[in-house]
């Protein structure tokens, strides 16, 4: 089994929704209300309100990653992939608040925390900088990308193989360096590669 987060969509490619395609921004806005209830600080714009401290107090202290904030970061980051496939033109399924069988976020098996190193979690943070730098220059890219596919989806009723594919390596990354720095469920560090 891996180490990292694995992010698993099913690409729609053909016959695709052309009306629910141009005003995704629109249609999303019930569910992206619904994601942001969750923020812990409302300043805090699109950041999503994962329980990290508790968290990390648990592995530093006790060398336990507590099963119940495992099971709630774990639903929220597949929550937050779902509305981001949906909004990046991934899928036309709207983002459902349950499960969705075409969209999985598989954590590492992490043992309930006896994996994972204690003392890492204070630095991982500071590590992931450079992770983060290089994921907002795919993410500019990938967010282009889109644009060009949102056109192409909305006239053609098909969505481009080439933009799937590196929109959805995009999505994959982010969440190996969310797994990484603020879940804590990994202390292998997430390569720079899509």
């Amino acid at each position: 089994m891996s180490k990292q987060i694995k992010t698993e969509v099913e690409i729609e490619y053909k016959k695709r929704n052309k009306a629910t395609v141009f005003w995704r921004g629109i249609l999303v806005f019930p569910v992206a209300i619904f994601l942001g209830a969750f923020s812990i600080n409302s300043n805090a714009g699109w950041a999503t309100g994962f329980i990290i401290m508790p968290a990390l107090l648990a592995l530093l202290f006790r060398e336990v990653y507590p099963s119940y904030l495992l099971t709630f970061n774990h639903a929220l980051l597949e929550l937050e992939t779902r509305v981001i496939a949906y909004v990046l033109l991934l899928t036309d399924d709207y983002p459902s608040i349950e499960r969705n069988k075409n969209i999985a976020v598989i954590f590492p098996d992490i043992k309930g925390g006896k994996t994972l190193n204690r003392w890492l979690p204070l630095v991982k943070w500071f590590l992931a900088i450079p992770l983060i730098i290089v994921g907002l220059i795919y993410s500019i890219i990938a967010l282009g990308m889109t644009f060009v596919a949102w056109i192409m989806t909305w006239s053609t009723g098909k969505y481009p193989k080439w933009a799937g594919k590196f929109v959805l390596s995009t999505l994959r990354f982010w969440n190996r360096v969310n797994g990484y720095a603020f879940l804590l469920v990994s202390d292998k560090y997430p390569s720079f590669k899509l």
